[in-house]
């Protein structure tokens, strides 16, 4: 019973500290109403690959939700910010909890163990933000950010910047009650 309650412990602190995309939208807007869309592309960046990662992964999310591109006539603009920051590393301390048995005893131990940064003290994190603008009334109505880190670029940064789009874009359009 008591490995099963550290076992549960453990669970919740990890879930407890992973990271949830962030949303702000409208709560009197009708998203149900939606079916076109067109892309804007960011205002000035220096970081034309990241911009143009970012907005793929946002046409092949939004065009798998259903929605129709057309730049003709749409009914909502998505768009797009990011930016990369250094964030100092985490000390990387940990504790642990442990149950045992001894013979005819039991007992609990804490322990904890803290890890050293090899390398550089700095980590690059790169967030992102995805709007939706209603076109009529050219008001912003959804807003989704969330953010990654990485150490490099190439496919891995890639990879990571595609489920990021995902996890912003798994939110939108808002159920009622989110």
């Amino acid at each position: 019973m008591k490995q099963l309650l550290v076992c549960l412990f453990t669970l919740l602190f990890i879930s407890g500290c992973a990271t949830k995309s962030q949303q702000d939208y409208d709560t009197n807007y009708d998203f149900t109403q939606l079916q076109r869309f067109d892309q804007l592309a960011a205002s000035e960046s220096n970081d034309r690959l990241s911009a143009g990662r970012i907005e793929q992964a946002i046409l092949e999310e939004v065009l798998a939700k259903g929605f129709v591109l057309d730049t003709n006539n749409p009914q909502f603009h998505v768009t797009y910010g990011f930016k990369v920051e250094d964030k100092p590393k985490d000390s990387g301390m940990s504790i642990g909890v442990g149950t045992g048995t001894w013979g005819s005893g039991g007992g609990v131990s804490v322990g904890t163990s803290v890890g050293v940064p090899l390398g550089s003290d700095n980590v690059k994190v790169q967030t992102i933000q995805i709007d939706v603008i209603d076109t009529e009334t050219n008001r912003l109505v959804w807003r989704g950010t969330d953010k990654f880190n990485f150490d490099a670029g190439g496919e891995q940064k890639a990879a990571d910047t595609r489920k990021t789009v995902a996890k912003i874009l798994a939110q939108f359009p808002p159920k009622k009650g989110n």
